[in-house]
């Protein structure tokens, strides 16, 4: 049922400034605190009593459009990729940051009107005329917000103010957008209470945790490479350690071990890399050069940008894109998770390791010839096993399959490459899924960053943590997942 006049006027109540317009410090007075878990959940209860209930068979929300979740998954991702690395902003971080904003929008929008899907965090519902965009822009906004002012500075973050300020404008002019009445106010609250859930389930979630690596210098083991005399480390160690969205574990999905330095397949993806991926004097012909180039983009933006297409051109409404956002992404982070978990279990050899070892690091395997001059095209600062953007990509790209197909409808899709000094162009166009799957495979090994089989296993790993994610959360109400 649609809320009573009592509910209403409770809802009327939760700010004066989420339906008339503030300054944008007074308006931010009202977001819910970010000191302690239990703030959290205090905001949670006063949110929820100003929502008021309807029951399961309340009616349908009045369903809009996807322009205002595509534009907050947007303002989401330029922001939170414009984070410095150690701060947050290092991909595995960066994917962990956006599945908290899209968890917090999708439970909002769920939460209105008729009961549908199952919530993620957010168990109480409102009324189904609560204004959608106005949940939306409030979830996406107090995440997002929460993420730059709390994000510890382990490295100057000059432009955290100014990041503020054009999120505060976005959110702004998203309510301006928006007719000032109890049904804006109900969108907002709720917007809030999804935020505040998302919030205090991620307290205490190991995020910014310490380093799980020890050095190890045996052969087969990983070793950072030096850099004007440092060691060029992870900025984010700690992402293999922190509690995943959909996932019983952080090593739920543990990948099989690399291939053992003495076996054929070690000797074989050893030898393609060494004449594939390296730096100089490779066989590699230009093209696969660009190509290797290119994908040094991050896998965040790319498949968000993809989904945003194909949202967009398929016209889903907005319940129906929060899910989609919402699984994509927190799949994507479970899948960083569970990888980075992986890599500094197995703490495998990187080819620049393996290559240039010495006689007393080396494999000892007959079929390997070790030289000292090898480096690599491309380098990254951990450890080899699995790979980081084979396991994110494959997680984003399943998800997307399952709703559009491998070949969607509308014809091809276009992805561009945040990647400097690619030698071309940066927006390309695949017509499948299966296409940048099966390119990102072979141009990990031209840029001499894995070895074949890491990039394989790390498609495995996402596959299956995006496949258990979506069988087992934000399901349809009464299935049996």
């Amino acid at each position: 049922m649609s809320p009573s006049r009592g509910d209403t006027a409770q809802i009327d109540d939760v700010s004066e400034c989420d339906a008339r317009p503030c300054s944008s410090a007074r308006r931010r007075s009202h977001a819910p605190p970010t000191s302690s878990y239990a703030a959290v959940l205090t905001a949670v209860g006063a949110l929820l009593g100003a929502l008021g209930t309807s029951s399961a068979t309340a009616a349908a929300p009045l369903s809009t459009d996807s322009s205002e979740v595509v534009h907050w998954n947007q303002v989401a991702a330029s922001t939170l990729g414009a984070i410095p690395g150690p701060d947050g902003g290092a991909p595995p971080a960066f994917q962990i940051n956006m599945g908290m904003v899209q968890g917090a929008v999708y439970d909002a929008v769920n939460a209105i009107g008729r009961v549908t899907y199952r919530p993620y965090k957010l168990e109480t519902r409102t009324g189904a005329r609560a204004s959608e965009d106005a949940a939306t822009a409030t979830a996406a906004y107090d995440v997002i917000t929460w993420l730059l002012s709390t994000a510890p500075e382990r490295v100057p973050f000059p432009t955290r103010a100014a990041l503020m300020g054009t999120v505060n404008s976005a959110y702004d002019a998203s309510l301006d957008a928006i007719p000032n009445n109890a049904f804006k106010r109900q969108g907002v609250a709720v917007g809030h209470a999804a935020a505040a859930a998302m919030r205090a389930a991620r307290e205490g979630d190991g995020r910014f945790g310490p380093s799980a690596w020890v050095s190890n210098t045996a052969a087969g083991h990983w070793q950072p490479l030096v850099v004007n005399g440092a060691p060029a480390l992870d900025p984010t160690p700690w992402a293999g350690n922190v509690t995943p969205f959909l996932m019983t574990s952080p090593s739920q999905f543990r990948s099989a071990p690399p291939p053992a330095l003495g076996s054929m397949q070690w000797a074989n993806e050893f030898n393609e890399v060494m004449a594939l991926g390296r730096g100089t004097d490779s066989t590699r012909t230009d093209f696969q050069t660009y190509i290797a180039r290119w994908w040094q983009s991050a896998p965040v933006f790319s498949w968000n940008e993809v989904a945003r297409q194909l949202i967009t051109r398929a016209g889903l409404n907005a319940e129906d894109s929060a899910r989609l956002l919402a699984l994509q992404n927190m799949a994507g982070a479970d899948a960083a998770i569970n990888c980075w978990n992986d890599k500094y279990h197995f703490d495998f050899w990187r080819p620049w390791n393996a290559i240039p070892a010495d006689a007393t690091h080396d494999d000892d395997n007959p079929l390997t010839q070790e030289d000292p001059t090898w480096t690599a095209l491309i380098t990254a600062p951990y450890p080899e096993w699995t790979s980081g953007h084979n396991c994110l990509d494959a997680s984003h790209a399943l998800v997307l399959r399952a709703w559009f197909g491998d070949d969607p409808v509308g014809g091809p899709f276009q992805i561009t490459s945040t990647a400097t000094n690619h030698g071309g162009a940066a927006v390309r166009t695949f017509d499948t899924f299966t296409q940048p799957l099966t390119e990102l495979i072979e141009a990990r090994i031209w840029a001499g960053l894995h070895y074949r089989s890491a990039d394989v296993a790390g498609q495995l790993l996402g596959r299956n943590v995006a496949s258990s994610g979506m069988a087992h959360y934000l399901q349809p109400v009464g299935s049996g997942g």
